[in-house]
């Protein structure tokens, strides 16, 4: 699944760099208008898109940079031992592909090692809207 997923990736990031022309536009960018949420390592995020790269096209966005979220997810941990809360703020990176007012995110977050599980990045999915 893990090929898959890469061949995907590599495929969608190529297709978008052949899409633009010599007339895009490359600048750097604080914060761009983007809400997303999506699914990552089991759980849930909710994110804006922060500090960036972006190439532009009418219609068509693409953005590398970091990625200011609010990830959701329940500790599965053994009877009766401590858990973390279930909301908590992360910093992830990523590219978001837009098309007008559609957004789609392919984030990266890292999980922290912890006494029974290394550490490690887990590949998401988002959907969101630009404003």
């Amino acid at each position: 699944m893990k090929k898959r997923f890469n061949a995907a990736l590599y495929g969608c990031l190529a297709i978008t760099m052949l899409s633009f022309s010599a007339r895009s536009q490359t600048k750097a960018v604080l914060f761009d208008g983007y809400l997303v949420a999506g699914y990552v390592d089991h759980g849930a995020f909710v994110n804006c898109t922060g500090p960036s790269i972006k190439f532009s096209k009418k219609p068509y966005a693409l953005l590398l940079g970091l990625l200011p979220s609010l990830r959701i997810k329940e500790d599965k941990v053994a009877p009766g031992a401590t858990k973390n809360s279930m909301l908590t703020p992360n910093l992830g990176f990523g590219i978001t592909a837009a098309f007008k007012h559609l957004a789609l995110q392919l984030p990266f977050y890292y999980n922290a090692k912890t006494a029974v599980k290394n550490g490690k990045w887990n590949p998401g999915l988002g959907l969101g809207y630009k404003f």
